[in-house]
């Protein structure tokens, strides 16, 4: 059963982008460049139970390591590959002393290094500054050349069939099952002889490679970064999305994701009416990631994809 919901939600993914617009197209393609880090997010707060407020930061470092590749070396594939290996050795790197911290602790100094990175980047001259990188080129694979929309929508989408599968692989393996026990409690792993210092490392380090694999992707298809490219509310809208996909599911980020993606971009162009005031975009934005996680909260506790698999087996005992 599974591998046949598998296989048609692969088959829808490839048949959606040509029957797309212009607007929807791109809607679709940010879906996946979000997905990407949102799996990465909801394999360390589900599996590990790490809370982190600075994923945007690792979406950044994936961005410009594959856009300064791109212009200064001239094989943009190259970039896109290391993207996500930058943004992984940057976490590995940073790991060591931050994952010594627990709970909100930890979602500090995480949000406190993406406020640091934003800052040096803004005033960075060899990253384009506050002005930012313009003149990416586009992704290309030898003579090949990702020049339109549909190539991104593919590639994007691609690229979260790649996270999945890591994901899904590192979730079913020894080493998940020790992931599982770390979130449940770190005494009880490390009494098991989980290495709990090296797991923590481990994946926060995944994450921040789905994150960085997200943002290459996503400089490659705009072909402009800028330090506001990637603001904190990037950070928030991740955990958002994470939350109410469902921690703990790796369905669960993509589902997730497109909800909260869709849900802001309907407020969005209702906050833009020229019935509606200057200030309506900005409260929307902030307030529909509280409002989803208030409810989410109270009525869905296991975000969309926990609660409808708790339903899933309800109704097969009934049966």
């Amino acid at each position: 059963m599974k591998i046949a919901v598998t296989l048609l939600v692969a088959a829808a993914t490839l048949a959606i982008p040509p029957l797309l617009s212009a607007s929807q197209l791109t809607i679709y393609i940010l879906i996946g460049v979000a997905a990407m880090a949102t799996v990465g997010l909801s394999l360390l707060l589900g599996y590990a139970g790490q809370v982190s407020l600075g994923q945007a930061s690792f979406t950044a470092i994936g961005g410009y390591t594959a856009a300064l590749l791109a212009i200064h070396t001239g094989y943009p594939w190259l970039g896109l590959l290391a993207a996500p290996i930058a943004a992984a050795a940057c976490a590995a790197l940073i790991g060591v002393p931050i994952l010594r911290l627990r709970g909100h602790q930890l979602a500090f100094a995480t949000l406190a290094l993406q406020l640091i990175l934003l800052s040096v980047l803004d005033q960075a001259s060899w990253a384009g500054g506050a002005i930012g990188l313009q003149g990416i080129p586009r992704l290309s694979f030898g003579s090949m050349v990702l020049d339109s929309d549909v190539a991104y929508a593919y590639l994007a989408w691609v690229g979260v069939a790649l996270t999945m599968v890591v994901a899904r692989n590192l979730v079913g393996s020894r080493t998940g099952r020790g992931l599982r026990a770390l979130a449940t409690s770190e005494i009880g792993a490390a009494a098991s002889g989980v290495p709990v210092g090296g797991y923590r490392l481990l994946v926060f380090t995944v994450s921040a490679a789905f994150a960085g694999l997200a943002g290459g992707i996503y400089a490659f298809y705009v072909g402009y970064l800028s330090p506001g490219s990637f603001p904190v509310l990037l950070s928030i809208q991740y955990v958002v999305m994470a939350v109410v996909g469902g921690l703990g599911t790796i369905w669960g980020a993509l589902l997730g994701t497109a909800v909260v993606t869709l849900l802001v971009q309907l407020l969005s162009t209702l906050a833009t009416r020229p019935d509606m005031p200057d200030y309506a975009p900005a409260v929307l934005s902030y307030a529909v990631y509280a409002v989803l996680l208030v409810i989410t909260a109270l009525f869905l506790p296991r975000g969309l994809a926990g609660s409808a698999a708790t339903r899933g087996r309800k109704a097969d005992t009934w049966t």
